[in-house]
């Protein structure tokens, strides 16, 4: 499933991280982005929203956490 670099959705993640990466990948693609580039693309935006969500399910999200963070994966 990884490629050299990392272009995929780490292993693990949640279905709903999955969809995101297919659905920003073909958002890409669309604009005529070629197929690497917009792998590259949806998992660098998969990755940013995972960090920034902690990446991980807590016990108590962070205190700088927003909403969007805080709802179930």
């Amino acid at each position: 499933m990884l490629r050299k670099g990392g272009d995929t959705v780490p292993a693990g993640s949640s279905s709903k991280r999955e969809r995101q990466y297919e659905h920003i990948k073909e958002s890409a693609e669309d604009r005529g982005e070629s197929t690497r580039r917009a792998e590259e693309i949806a998992a660098r935006t998969v990755n940013k929203e995972r960090a920034r969500c902690g990446g991980r399910r807590r016990l108590r999200p962070p205190l700088w956490a927003s909403e969007r963070c805080r709802s179930s994966d």
